[in-house]
């Protein structure tokens, strides 16, 4: 797996809008806002073309564009990372005009985006072999004050926090009496690199923003309720990928379905998939799964890391959200945590797709490390 260099001080931050772009409120004040914040923290910025149009289908510009331009400033020297504008509907249509062998030859870079930018996250990590981050997009760093999330992904980004730990290689294992540390932090002392990240005590149930309030931060107001299968603390580790599960399927079938590859490159590591939904009801969830389990994508299945749906509370005909994932993953007999803070649902914890991941589940905590091998 290739780690890209983390933003160092001083260091330059590029945007890119392979989906939406900036251009209507509140995105477009919150995005100037965020600027300004990492200028005055010492970062320069570099803007893509797309970054602020809005004249393409359920993307900023054409895919050509789009494509283009995505494509330009991961492989340009002018930038140390990218941030992705915003999410969106179809930038899937961007890949017929990506290079990804160009990609995996370039300097490796840290990506930052999710939603829609799963087609950018996940393939950089199952195609190119390269390492990315699920977080947040571009106008989420505008919100004042940051939320411990935002704070927590541009930790990430820049390696804050990043040491050594001592926690021993194991497969997934039970555990009683374990403490979840509340920020991205480290372990003890060894030769293996390793950043954290936890779960938040509360969720947004409804947002405050609008056109006329940009800036404001996530309206936090209900308690986070980790609902775990089975029903008991839990040890588990493997190499982490996952992302919208949305566009996770529509990879099937296509040129860009190379995970069959990545699993068996890393069957002796075991397979910790991250998944969260956007537009996808209940039964939409299960039918999602049973696409990815028939294609055989969960072979070698260590655990599941699922995130609030953004259909969360919501039943179809009887099923609800956990039932539509454990009618499905249920028969691999490995943990299944749900309700977690990843995804569309506010706040989420910053995740390193393709990193070596170990997750500790004590009750209602939960807590990540993230290794870079």
């Amino acid at each position: 797996m290739r780690y890209p260099e983390f933003l160092k001080k001083n260091g330059t931050i590029g945007f890119v809008a392979p989906s939406y772009g900036c251009n209507i409120e509140p995105y477009k004040s919150a995005f100037r806002n965020a600027q300004g914040r990492f200028r005055k923290m010492g970062y320069r910025v570099e803007l893509g073309p797309n970054c602020y149009e809005g004249s393409g289908i359920g993307i900023s510009n054409t895919p050509e564009k789009c494509a283009a331009e995505l494509q330009e400033y991961y492989c340009s020297g002018s930038n140390d990372v990218l941030i992705s504008c915003g999410g969106g509907e179809l930038m899937c249509e961007d890949l017929n005009y990506m290079d990804f062998d160009r990609i995996a030859a370039a300097e490796p870079k840290w990506y930052l985006g999710y939603s829609d930018n799963t087609n950018m996250t996940f393939l950089l990590t199952t195609l190119c072999d390269t390492a990315s981050i699920y977080g947040p997009c571009a106008p989420a760093f505008g919100m004042e004050p940051w939320h411990p999330a935002i704070r927590a992904a541009f930790d990430v980004l820049t390696g804050k926090g990043l040491a050594a730990s001592d926690v021993q290689t194991k497969k997934a294992a039970m555990v009683s009496d374990v403490q979840t540390e509340k920020a991205v932090t480290v372990s003890a002392v060894s030769a293996e690199k390793v950043l954290r990240v936890h779960g938040y005590d509360k969720y947004e149930k409804e947002s405050l923003k609008d056109e006329e309030h940009p800036l404001l931060p996530y309206n936090v107001t209900e308690p986070r309720v980790m609902v775990r299968m089975p029903d008991q603390d839990v040890r588990m580790e493997g190499r982490l990928i996952g992302g919208c599960l949305d566009l996770l399927t529509i990879y099937l079938g296509t040129r860009f379905d190379r995970v069959q590859d990545f699993l068996e490159k890393y069957s002796g590591d075991g397979i910790l998939w991250f998944l969260e939904s956007c537009d996808l009801n209940p039964m939409g969830i299960r039918r999602a799964l049973w696409q990815l389990e028939q294609a055989g994508w969960f072979k070698h299945v260590s655990g599941f890391l699922i995130g609030r749906p953004l259909c969360h509370g919501e039943t179809l005909l009887g099923m609800d959200q956990y039932e539509a994932v454990t009618g499905i993953l249920g028969k691999y007999g490995v943990p299944i945590l749900m309700d977690l803070d990843i995804g569309h649902i506010p706040p989420a914890m910053p995740l390193i797709c393709g990193s070596y991941a170990k997750v500790i589940a004590v009750g209602n905590d939960i807590s990540i490390e993230m290794m870079l091998r």
